[in-house]
């Protein structure tokens, strides 16, 4: 600052000069930095102001100001280029954590997303710096959110029949109102993963989930299958974001070493919406229609909604921009050009198809992501295990309500209830087993970062636990088929699904986790081709289902599943353990290149 008692003459006293990698960025009221005493002041009243929403987010931990893209496991932060570089200098290496003590929240006036304003839980700048119970709070609200495209699925199988009858239509018709639902709950979550990434988390789930109610509504008024059908796609296209998001939601604010068991948290809520939404789609039909199975997702639909409006803050961490492009005459001077009507209306042609293809075309680029084994054989593992899941549910509606069972609608429904046991058990449980997993193949690989800390690979988490879950869930399901085949009493086929459900939340809680891990810097992105090629299996599943099992029976049609399963699924795991490491060094490097 400047120095009263400086002699006449005197050179001016400088301000110590910082190093530029010690820098915070921290909250002033002028844009330009004055040598004052006012300026100091000012700063500090404004610290002050936000110290009540430093309370609401401050986990009291060391926190460092990373991105959720460069905080991978082990992987400095500051080391864009070479993320594995562990040659870099020390000062650059690891940020000195006495600069970032407390939380930085966001004001809010600046906060992003749809009336960001409103949200009670404040926007941070660093997401990991939540506290425990904070960030538990956000995953148990996206959780919520994520349980309402599959409940639209489950919800409406009761009602089919009832439904056939009164639009008139044919069941095989009538079928394709579940059967696209699921086939857009496979596609659109390509666009909202893509839109998530540069429109933020908050905005995607405000918009997709207005669509959602409003699309459910019209379900429910409609008057003939065309329109229902169209609405229901529109509908399950709107409610999937979240499948794809929601994870991308996760990995904002949870470190890798605890993403396993808030992983297996958040998938409790599209696994457990198929629990509740056939008990309550056959109340709902068998006691007001089917009709108030559509105003039920829309009631759930606005819950959710304002929820999401008022609870959940944008955890999608600022990029930097980037430097704007400056047009150089030859000389080397930056020169203003006249340009003409038909160059400016070129210009804008160009404009608008270029945001034509960002808008329609780019979010398909995320299936290019297939094209690397690491990718590709951890999304095969789920989807397999997703498909077989359908078929077994399909198995349960079609099976139990018919000799020698002969059970009404709603104790139908009561029997879904042991597969989501399954799951509640293996994401409480699981998620913890697959974190002590990797951290002890990493102590045991020796992998250490320069602060001593252990240093995570995604394939970490694929050890015994998904070994068990492979060999899990298609003896379970081969214990089911045979059991309803020669009509065993319930309680038999039931203990069956409780254990494909716990090896099938294994396989779906390690795989999403991986895949957030194997591309840090698009983690949605990475979730949603898994989403559209497991529901693209599930939609298959659905369709041939029950056909299947009218020609072959229960035991047949289980056992082949369940065999194909075991056979394919196992394989996926001994090549990922075997060539994991090495596949995903080169997917590391190939898209480094295609970012440049």
């Amino acid at each position: 600052m400047g120095v009263d008692n400086a002699s006449p003459g005197a050179e001016p006293a400088r301000e110590k000069e910082v190093p530029p990698h010690q820098h915070q960025e921290s909250y002033v009221l002028n844009d330009e930095k004055e040598d004052s005493l006012d300026h100091i002041h000012c700063e500090k009243k404004e610290e002050k102001v936000l110290s009540s929403d430093n309370d609401l987010a401050d986990g009291g931990n060391d926190s460092r100001s990373e991105t959720s893209e460069d905080r991978g496991s082990g992987i400095d932060p500051l080391d864009h280029d070479n993320p594995h570089d562990s040659t870099r200098p020390e000062p650059l290496r690891r940020i000195s954590s006495t600069f970032t003590r407390t939380t930085s929240v966001v004001p809010r006036a600046r906060r992003r997303g749809l009336f960001g304003s409103l949200a009670v839980i404040p926007e941070v700048e660093s997401p990991y710096e939540y506290k425990n119970s904070t960030k538990w709070c956000i995953t148990a609200i996206v959780a919520l959110a994520a349980a309402a495209a599959p409940m639209g699925s489950g919800i409406f199988y009761p009602a089919l029949p009832e439904l056939s009858r009164d639009l008139g239509a044919s069941p095989t018709i009538t079928n394709l109102s579940v059967a696209m639902y699921m086939l857009a709950m496979s596609i659109f979550p390509l666009w909202w993963s893509a839109f998530s990434e540069t429109l933020g988390r908050r905005t995607i789930y405000i918009a997709s989930f207005t669509l959602f109610v409003v699309f459910s509504i019209v379900s429910a008024v409609s008057v003939n299958i065309t329109m229902l059908i169209v609405m229901r796609v529109l509908g399950g296209g709107a409610s999937a974001s979240v499948q794809a998001v929601g994870a991308g939601t996760i990995a904002d604010i949870w470190e890798p070493k605890d993403r396993g068991r808030a992983m297996g948290f958040f998938y409790l809520g599209p696994l457990i919406g198929p629990l509740f939404s056939p008990i309550i789609g056959g109340a709902l039909s068998q006691g007001f229609g089917w009709r108030a199975t559509m105003w039920f997702l829309a009631i759930y639909g606005g819950v959710t909604l304002l929820l999401l409006v008022f609870c959940l803050p944008e955890t999608l961490v600022k990029r930097k921009p980037s430097p704007p492009v400056v047009v150089v005459d030859g000389d080397g001077s930056n020169a203003l050009r006249r340009v003409s009507t038909v160059q400016s209306a070129k210009i804008k042609t160009k404009s608008f198809l270029h945001k034509l293809k960002s808008f329609f075309i780019d979010p398909l680029r995320v299936l290019l992501y297939l094209r690397f084994p690491p990718v590709l054989v951890s999304v095969y593992s789920a989807s397999i295990a997703f498909g077989s899941l359908f078929i077994l549910n399909i198995s349960i509606q079609a099976s139990f309500d018919k000799a020698p069972y002969e059970f009404p609608m709603i104790l139908v429904g009561l029997l879904y209830i042991a597969p989501s046991l399954g799951y509640v058990v293996a994401s409480l449980f699981g998620g913890r087993w697959i974190d002590r997993i990797m951290a002890r193949e990493a102590q045991k690989a020796g992998r250490y970062d320069a602060a001593g800390k252990l240093i995570f690979l995604p394939e970490d988490r694929m050890n015994e636990n998904m070994w068990l879950a492979a060999t899990l869930y298609p003896g379970a399901m081969i214990w089911y088929g045979w059991t309803v085949e020669k009509g065993l009493p319930w309680i038999v086929p039931s203990i069956a699904n409780f254990f494909f459900g716990c090896g099938s939340m294994l396989v779906f809680g390690a795989v999403t986790t991986m895949l957030t891990e194997f591309m840090p810097n698009r983690s949605s992105s990475g979730v949603a081709v898994n989403n559209f090629v497991r529901n693209i299996f599930s939609c298959v599943g659905a369709i041939v289902a029950q056909p299947l099992i009218s020609a072959l029976g229960n035991g047949w049609v289980c056992t082949m599943v369940g065999l194909f399963a075991w056979v394919t699924g196992n394989a996926a795991i001994w090549l990922l353990k075997r060539n994991g490491p090495k596949w995903r060094i080169r997917m590391d490097e190939t898209l480094r290149r295609e970012q440049r």
